[in-house]
């Protein structure tokens, strides 16, 4: 199947509730709502068929609708809740819009919390994921090597430490250790069959696609807020 024959739909979670930074997914960030920045990145991106936003909440529904989101429906309270997965707020998407003759070969998930990420790595992704028949493609980051696995102890209830790989003595040489990788958070793409069959955001085999730390930021903390600020106003100079 080609690029442009490979369907995928652009999934964007904003729920009400938020402890941390309340209001956060509407807030005002660098002069615009937080969300718009996802919105504009996915509604530039040339491989998404459509983008839709699951929200709780009518008034972060009208902020999206502004930005030129579709809302389909209105997420269900129990999908809404601190403590709900990411995982089944995904699927309630994907068999809401089948229920209208919607069908898709992949899900692109982006979080507005990640508001820094481009229409390119959209794309790249979604490419990626097409070239390498993988489950899925996600964003990553370098691992520092002092939190590389094979230098990583995790703690025994007897207080004794043990490797995190399970082998008895650690690499002894930084430039041995082999590549390490984190989520970095900005971009989740799965194949529809693998989040509803496999029910699974990653499934078996994962890619990932490196993104830039410069330009990365998770809004989780107020202290996150403020280098996403950074980042923007750096970037309007």
């Amino acid at each position: 199947m080609s690029r442009q024959d490979f369907r995928v739909l652009g999934v964007i979670p904003a729920r009400g509730g938020s402890k941390g930074i309340p209001k956060k997914n509407i807030r005002l960030l660098h002069g615009r709502p937080l969300l718009s920045y996802t919105a504009e990145a996915a509604l530039s991106a040339r491989l998404l068929t459509r983008v839709i936003l699951s929200t709780d909440d009518e008034e972060i529904a009208e902020v999206g609708r502004r930005c030129g989101l579709e809302v389909p429906f209105l997420r269900p309270p129990e999908l809404a809740t601190d403590g709900a997965p990411t995982l089944p707020v995904v699927q309630h998407a994907v068999r809401a819009l089948a229920q209208d003759g919607g069908r898709f070969d992949a899900v692109c998930l982006l979080q507005p919390t990640n508001p820094l990420r481009s229409p390119g790595q959209i794309d790249g992704c979604i490419e990626l994921l097409v070239d390498s028949g993988a489950d899925s493609v996600i964003t990553v980051l370098p691992v520092p090597p002092e939190y590389n696995p094979h230098w990583v102890y995790f703690a025994e209830s007897d207080g004794t430490l043990r490797l995190s790989t399970g082998e008895e003595a650690p690499i002894s040489r930084r430039q041995d250790l082999p590549p390490a990788f984190h989520r970095e958070g900005s971009v989740y793409v799965t194949r529809t069959d693998v989040i509803i069959n496999g029910n699974s955001l990653y499934g078996r085999r994962i890619v990932g696609y490196p993104a830039d730390s410069n330009s990365s930021v998770n809004i989780d903390a107020p202290e996150d807020w403020e280098r996403a600020e950074e980042l923007l106003a750096a970037c309007a100079r």
